[in-house]
């Protein structure tokens, strides 16, 4: 794969990373790390590791960022009053 690719797909995964980390809502916390996933699977697709990009792609973006959404979903803000 180019190697310019291949920094960005690293830059876009710090990035992806530090917004999820910092970030205050649940919400976009779990859509960056949905994000993170999945340039982590394209990443192992560029490294020629075609099986484990798509087990990551499905499982890691998929899945696990669906169950995400619906444990956000289900809890309830409480707020300090």
């Amino acid at each position: 794969m180019i190697w310019e690719l291949e920094l960005v797909i690293y830059i876009f995964l710090a990035l992806s990373a530090i917004v999820a980390l910092e970030v205050k809502d649940l919400l976009v916390a779990v859509v960056m790390m949905t994000i993170f996933s999945f340039l982590m699977a394209l990443l192992f697709v560029a490294m020629g590791a075609i099986d484990v990009g798509f087990t990551e792609a499905v499982i890691g973006a998929g899945v696990t960022g669906i169950l995400f959404v619906v444990v956000v979903y289900q809890t309830s803000r409480k707020s300090k009053d």
